[in-house]
């Protein structure tokens, strides 16, 4: 066979619509016959900065048409049109500029191929990383990064970084961009299986994404834009095509194959793959038709010997944006800035909630979640004490000492999240919840001793949680993931820090809260609606 190469993505079209930030910092220089695009480092900075502050308060307007859809889709259930109703009013309240679209506001990705006629004179990396510093610094976004100074000890950076970036080389005179903000959330429910040959038949594949579609669940903010991808050079190759298809950059490859290896879209099996999410049932988070929005299915070559299959997705915090750097100057991706052109003139339909006072006694409280079913919708209203991961661990370094739990984890609900920074003038920054299932392993210890019994998160959990609730009498609240900034608008009246301000973020506080929207998960009686919904 004669030598042919091929590229290996051959994104055929770009009909993003683009702004134009400035024509300063580039210029054309002659370097012998060849036009070289100088660009100045301070153009790297100004557009990282710029991108990174459009994603974390703007989404792109398909997101949105995608979100409308479900509230006007007659097959959609309350529990969906609810969840897309909230995210429209989340981004309504974010696009004003103060409150970000989710409180994880990410780790900063940047994806740049620069092309082989860009001249910059230095470290890319470096500028491109200074001006996600700026952003962080300046906006009102959450610094979720932590770095190791030993095996088991660490610190947050105080700054949101490190960022991921990669620079990849290519023909031309111009530079272009994927930046990314990536949450926990999502970035936990990406998945690589190491499958074979056996999968590639059409019964295997089918019956393998039925059973992996459920370790998706809801942790990670549904509804999703799903990525499959089958195949790779590598699992790293696999797992890179996963991120970038989830994002949307992959949506213009060919829908078929060649003899080269190009990559290619396969659109069959992206309406199969939409057609198990809706049937699994799981819906927008509280049950229904839409686990996803969308789904892409990616076929790649690969080592006769492997079958990398990868699965991830982009949440509801759809946070990608494209940039680009030309000889006509600097360009960014346009983002929607009128989200509320998408809400309809009256909300979703929904029967009336269950309005819950957090500031009996415990036992009270307890009695009165008894009475109703899961899947009840609730309002609460009173104080809440905010922990996560780290605090979680430092109780549990309390009682293993010997010492008793602190009073505030047996008084009140615990609600799993960590706040953006407040902006002036307000009560809260960005506060929606964090992933349920990282503290499961905490559930019965705490309970045994008194505390947590009410806890407020989002996502599916363990049977361990479901028998410890039974064994001790708790409950396990629901809030939708996604809408941080219009609870922090509409729901959060006040946060005090109460123990731990070191840690920054994963301090405990206690917050005040007014008609704050939640579903009863699990309850005392051992009944769990997500286990319910995958019988």
């Amino acid at each position: 066979m004669e030598f042919r190469y091929q590229d290996p993505y051959p994104i055929q079209k770009d009909d993003t619509v683009y702004k134009k930030l400035t024509s300063d910092y580039v210029k054309v220089e002659k370097l012998g016959d060849r036009e070289i695009l100088t660009v100045d480092p301070k153009g790297l900075e100004l557009l990282a900065e710029e991108a990174m502050a459009d994603v974390s308060f703007m989404l792109r307007s398909s997101h949105l048409e995608s979100l409308r859809r479900i509230i006007d889709d007659p097959e959609a259930t309350d529990n969906d049109r609810f969840v897309a109703y909230n995210l429209l009013q989340n981004a309504a309240v974010a696009a004003e500029g103060a409150l970000p679209s989710c409180q994880d506001t990410g780790t900063a990705i940047v994806m740049g191929k620069k092309g082989e006629n860009v001249y910059t004179g230095v470290d890319d990396g470096e500028y491109l990383s200074k001006g996600i510093y700026n952003t962080y610094q300046k906006r009102n976004l959450r610094y979720s990064q932590v770095v190791p100074l030993t095996m088991f000890d660490e610190k947050n950076s105080g700054s949101n970084l490190p960022a991921q970036i990669d620079i990849y080389a290519k023909k031309g005179d111009y530079y272009e961009f994927l930046f990314l903000t990536k949450g926990g959330g999502s970035a936990n429910k990406t998945f690589l299986y190491q499958k074979t040959k056996s999968l590639l038949n059409e019964k295997s594949l089918e019956e393998f994404i039925k059973e992996k579609i459920s370790d998706l669940g809801t942790a990670a903010c549904p509804p999703y834009h799903l990525a499959l991808v089958i195949g790779g050079t590598s699992a790293e190759a696999n797992l890179a095509a996963v991120k970038k298809a989830s994002a949307k950059y992959y949506d213009h490859l060919p829908t078929e194959g060649n003899e080269a290896g190009q990559a290619f879209r396969d659109l069959e099996w992206e309406a199969k793959v939409q057609k198990i999410c809706q049937e699994s049932a799981i819906g927008a988070q509280f049950g229904g038709k839409y686990l996803t929005h969308d789904v892409r299915v990616i076929r790649l070559p690969r080592h006769a010997a492997s079958c990398p299959v990868g699965m991830g997705v982009s949440c509801s915090a759809d946070r990608n944006i494209k940039g680009k750097i030309t000889k006509e100057g600097i360009f960014l991706e346009q983002l929607e800035q009128n989200p509320k052109r998408f809400l309809p003139d009256t909300p979703p339909h929904l029967e009336e909630a269950v309005e819950i006072d957090l500031n009996k006694p415990m036992p009270e409280i307890l009695a009165e979640l008894s009475k109703y079913p899961i899947k009840t919708r609730l309002k609460l209203n009173g104080t809440l004490i905010v922990a996560r991961d780290i605090a979680h661990a430092k109780i549990k370094e309390i009682l293993d000492s010997g010492k008793p739990m602190p009073e505030y984890f047996k008084n009140h609900p615990i609600y799993y999240a960590g706040p953006a920074k407040t902006p002036e003038g307000m009560a809260s920054g960005s506060f929606g919840p964090t992933t349920a299932g990282r503290m499961d392993v905490y559930v019965d210890e705490f309970q045994s001793h008194g505390g947590s019994m009410i806890m407020l998160a989002k996502g599916n959990r363990s049977k361990d949680v479901t028998n410890a609730c039974n064994k001790y009498g708790g409950f396990y609240l629901g809030s939708i993931g996604g809408p941080a900034a219009i609870l922090a608008k509409d729901n959060i009246v006040s946060v005090d820090v109460v123990d731990f301000p070191e840690l920054g973020m994963e301090a405990v506080r206690k917050i005040e809260v007014k008609d704050f929207p939640a579903f009863i998960i699990t309850d005392d009686k051992g009944n769990d609606f997500f286990a319910d919904l995958a019988h």
